[in-house]
């Protein structure tokens, strides 16, 4: 277990203590003396969630410059429980390796277990095993529609 993987096992730990429901959907170093983390909750992030985090982990990131927000209208997709919350919406996935000639896949989100999504779009389905996807997140639609 890297550092990093190490980091983000204790602040999840953290986390539960601060809120059970919050969860830390990303942990980013961009550079060496800061972090940030994505953090999500069923009833969405304000800023009073951002403020608890912060003052719960902060003498665990004392030497990182340390940013907590939420992850955005198109947040990454990382552990099966997000796909399965998101059925029904529009994700794209990069694979680390070519599916059926391709690596870039953009779709709705139709299924997904412990060990693969399925998604199709107006042409074709696909299936892609967990294991084999290197970046993933949802795709926000601003085309005007009524929310």
């Amino acid at each position: 277990m890297t550092d990093l993987e190490q980091l983000e096992k204790t602040i999840t730990e953290r986390l539960d203590g601060v809120d059970p429901e919050l969860e830390l959907v990303a942990l980013e170093q961009p550079a060496r003396s800061s972090l940030r983390l994505y953090i999500d909750h069923p009833k969405g992030i304000d800023l009073a969630a951002c403020e608890r985090v912060t003052a719960g982990c902060r003498d665990l990131l004392a030497d990182f410059s340390l940013e907590v927000s939420s992850p955005g209208a198109e947040r990454p997709l990382t552990k099966p429980e997000h796909f399965r919350r998101f059925l029904g919406r529009k994700v794209r996935v990069r694979t680390a390796q070519e599916i059926g000639g391709q690596r870039n896949f953009t779709g709705t989100l139709v299924d997904a277990d412990e060990e693969s999504v399925a998604l199709t779009d107006q042409e074709r389905s696909v299936r892609i095993p967990l294991d084999r996807i290197r970046r993933s997140n949802l795709v926000s639609d601003f085309s005007g529609g009524k929310a």
